[in-house]
């Protein structure tokens, strides 16, 4: 069962390595006890996404009493910083050490690459809850036998979202992202998906990560663009929406899902109202799933869930289903990821089944920032309020797997920017 420290979980989340219950055997079979290690960073810049990736996870926990099919569920939190090598040193802990039947979490792209092998070295499920890397279950897919993703690709969404963003009539789009590998595979997703269906991008700005005075970037920004295509991160999304608007640009924004994510979106203000953004998840979705989900989460936390909440959330109801399938019986780290693989739910971001090469095929949803009330709350609030839905949106969109796998991994350069001027 979870102790009353992690029940608690306002946690302060300043305890380092929370260990709940004791060891087990890894053999088919073994004693209804299910341990589970998760990564996530609960200090140091990232600690407030480490905070709603971890209360996902623990409120589906609590939900069920720590009781999955009979198996009592020990949960091990471990401090990943928000950097790659303490994650690996934190895996191999929990694997060495407490024994756990699988590790989930990690945040950053980098640290899912970093984790990766690790799982593979030391035949350990790894659950990828929150890293978007693409290869992780493109290119690279072949390398982690034990890896399941339950979260996204970068470029998942934005493939449909730049389909649907030439279908609005936009022609001539500047993108405007963070400079690192995730804002390279976002904007990718939306380049291919924009110029695919007859839509150009004319400029390419790439702020460092972190970057919160945009005033170098703005001004350069081409005057003839029908639109501007943004993916912020932290406080990169709150601060460029604002400056774009003091500046006194009234173009129509479009955005990756983590730029208005309800992580940031309750720091906002009237600036970004109308802005369009595209995801797996929105704690809009008025489905009797999401509407109970976000009413339990705010009940709970004091807040609306984000997606870090959602996912980790998923990843809990879709391990316990597996459980429910053994009885509670751990069934052996290759059948359990072949369990997990086959999965599907309804989920409080709609209907979640994987892939081939275990990733989500899920919906992806169009959302506009507007003021209303939501769910029975009284106050007005700023909410990703959905205007399109994208059913079972795959890592490979509308094109051939075998097609998109033998182009190179979206990067700065890649798709090229051939209509820059």
């Amino acid at each position: 069962m979870l102790s009353k420290a992690a029940r608690s979980f306002g946690w302060g989340l300043t305890a380092v390595g929370l260990v709940l219950g004791m060891s087990v055997s890894h053999s088919s079979g073994a004693a209804q006890e299910l341990r589970i290690g998760f990564l996530a960073p609960t200090t140091g810049i990232f600690a407030q996404v480490g905070r709603d990736m971890t209360n996902g996870f623990q409120m589906y926990l609590d939900e069920v009493k720590g009781d999955f099919a009979g198996a009592q569920v020990k949960f091990i939190l471990e401090d990943e910083e928000g950097k790659p090598p303490v994650a690996v040193r934190k895996a191999e802990k929990l694997i060495r050490q407490d024994k756990v039947h699988m590790f989930i979490g990690g945040l950053l792209a980098s640290t899912g690459y970093a984790l990766a092998p690790v799982s593979t070295r030391l035949k350990t499920v790894y659950v990828a809850s929150i890293p978007a890397a693409d290869d992780l279950t493109q290119r690279d897919s072949a390398k982690y036998p034990y890896l399941v993703r339950t979260g996204w690709t970068s470029s998942q969404p934005n493939h449909p979202f730049g389909e649907w963003a030439c279908q609005q009539g936009y022609k001539r789009i500047v993108a405007i992202a963070a400079d690192y590998a995730f804002g390279h595979e976002v904007v990718g997703g939306f380049q291919k998906g924009f110029e695919s269906c007859g839509g150009r991008i004319i400029q390419k700005i790439w702020p460092p990560l972190g970057t919160i005075d945009f005033g170098p970037y703005i001004p350069t920004m081409k005057k003839d663009a029908d639109a501007i295509f943004t993916l912020m991160v932290g406080p990169m999304s709150l601060q460029f929406p604002k400056q774009l608007a003091s500046a006194g640009i009234r173009k129509p924004v479009l955005g990756g899902g983590t730029s208005y994510d309800e992580f940031v979106l309750p720091s906002m203000g009237d600036e970004v109202i109308g802005h369009i953004s595209a995801l797996q998840y929105s704690a809009a979705l008025e489905t009797p799933e999401n509407a109970a989900f976000v009413k339990k989460y705010r009940a709970k936390y004091g807040k609306v869930p984000s997606y870090y909440s959602e996912a980790n959330y998923t990843t809990a109801q879709m391990i316990h289903e597996v459980m429910k399938k053994t009885k509670g019986k751990w069934p052996g780290t290759e059948q359990f990821v072949k369990m997990l693989a086959s999965i599907q739910l309804e989920s409080a971001r709609g209907p979640v089944r994987l892939d081939e090469m275990k990733n989500p095929v899920h919906n992806v949803y169009i959302r506009m920032v507007r003021k209303k009330t939501l769910h029975g709350y009284d106050k007005e609030e700023l909410w990703n309020t959905v205007i399109k839905t994208y059913p079972n949106v795959g890592q490979f969109w509308t094109y051939s797997k075998n097609e998109f796998l033998k182009q190179p991994v979206y990067s700065r350069d890649f798709p090229p920017c051939k209509y820059c001027e």
